[in-house]
């Protein structure tokens, strides 16, 4: 039903991931988002939370960048496969020390939109290739 308005809910927060606008997530993201994507064990997945992780991951991968290749949307969910590149510049929980080194890799994201804001964010990414090129330690489960 709102399967154009979803899809173009998405484009745009890919828009403002690329342009680091931070401070406009509010636009796109349900205030209680929660966000099951994880990029280094024990990210916390309670609602809102994705926020703070998403400033992180923008701040140490600055310049961000992510190509929407293909965008899906049925009902509630919208799922959009994604080429993201960027450079680790920045400190990271995983990397507290930038390594300067570049970054391309291919991601999937299923979204729920409820009520006109992203509800919920699943991804999945080849995080190997993200950490081997990157220069990163796997992470450990402690």
């Amino acid at each position: 039903m709102f399967t154009n308005e979803n899809k173009q809910l998405v484009t745009d927060f890919f828009t403002a991931l690329n342009q680091a606008r931070i401070d406009d997530l509010g636009d796109y993201l349900a205030a209680d988002v929660v966000d099951h994507n994880k990029v280094i064990h024990g990210e916390p997945d309670e609602p809102g939370a994705a926020f703070a992780a998403i400033a992180t991951q923008l701040s140490a991968l600055a310049p961000y960048h992510a190509r929407i290749d293909e965008l899906i949307a049925e009902g509630d969910k919208v799922v959009a496969r994604i080429t993201q590149n960027g450079v680790s510049s920045g400190s990271h929980p995983r990397m507290p020390v930038p390594t300067g080194r570049a970054f391309e890799n291919e991601a999937i994201f299923v979204l729920t939109v409820t009520a006109g804001r992203i509800s919920e964010i699943r991804g999945v990414s080849d995080r190997l290739g993200l950490f081997l090129q990157l220069g990163w330690d796997w992470p450990t489960v402690d």
